[in-house]
């Protein structure tokens, strides 16, 4: 089978200038790059550049698949909006890591299947638009994302026991966040990214309270809006036309979020051994 590689990256919360395109094109003379992408297949050779290093400076998203089974998405948020403590529950040794870089935290979710077979049902380029919406949505505050990494991580377990040691079995799952049993779009296209089995996130998603809001009220939000200092709102709208919107925006909808949505209490935590049992329970009583 010949060799076969995608790389993808997106800039969405600022576009790269001139000069910042010319370095990145310096690493890769046959990608398609503009001021918000990079966009290249290999078949044969590599790519030259850093990806951790170009996440870190340049990108918010990058996508990569390769034809011996390896899976990677990576996002960098502000670490203002998605607190790096808070992701440090959810990482699983090369599966699930994150790191901070200035402002920044960047997340590196990886699924390996190299028993698999190289048999897309989708072109590479539709993968990262159908799954970069979890980026907003972790901004906004919706951890679904990352526990959907982290249970994926550990369903690799299911198919390859050599994944992880025994005392694995004994790790406590993290925060479950609600909403597991009614997914978004890209959250199911990061789900399916990541190969996460449909048994195994049903079993997960047992525990997980429903959304307790479906959309931002509009009448709560203009409340909200109208009860901002005005000199904020003049930063505010200041950043905007630094052509900073996008992040505004999410910054803005994590705090309104923050203020207005219930808490709601923690479920039990379980195990990564009880977890994998019931899944194969689950799909074992299951008529074939």
């Amino acid at each position: 089978m010949s060799e076969y590689q995608y790389y993808e990256f997106l800039a969405v919360d600022r576009p790269l200038d001139d000069a910042e395109q010319a370095e990145v094109r310096s690493m890769s003379t046959r990608a398609t790059i503009t001021a918000t992408s990079f966009v290249n297949e290999y078949h044969w050779g590599d790519f030259k550049g850093d990806v951790s290093s170009l996440m870190e400076r340049y990108y918010d998203a990058h996508l990569y698949v390769a034809n011996w089974g390896t899976h990677r998405v990576m996002f960098r948020l502000p670490n203002s909006l998605l607190d790096p403590e808070v992701v440090d529950d959810y990482r699983v040794d090369d599966q699930v890591r994150a790191w901070t870089a200035d402002e920044f935290v960047v997340l590196d979710f990886v699924n390996e299947d190299e028993a698999g077979d190289f048999d897309f049902d989708y072109d590479a380029e539709t993968l990262l638009p159908e799954i970069v919406g979890v980026r907003a949505e972790l901004a906004a505050g919706d951890l679904r994302p990352l526990y959907l990494a982290w249970l994926a991580a550990y369903g690799v377990w299911e198919r390859d026991e050599d994944a992880f040691d025994r005392e694995a079995d004994n790790e406590i799952e993290p925060p479950v966040p609600p909403g597991l049993g009614t997914l978004t779009a890209p959250q199911r296209a990061l789900a399916h990214f990541l190969r996460l089995d449909d048994d195994l996130l049903a079993i997960a998603a047992a525990t997980s309270p429903p959304l307790g809001r479906i959309a931002d009220d509009p009448a709560d939000l203009t409340a909200w809006v109208t009860r901002l200092p005005v000199a904020e709102k003049d930063r505010v709208l200041e950043r905007v036309v630094r052509g900073e919107a996008a992040r505004v925006r999410m910054e803005l909808l994590r705090r309104f979020r923050d203020d207005t949505t219930p808490n709601v209490p923690a479920p039990t935590r379980r195990t990564v051994g009880f977890l994998l049992d019931e899944a194969a329970r689950r799909r074992a009583g299951r008529p074939g």
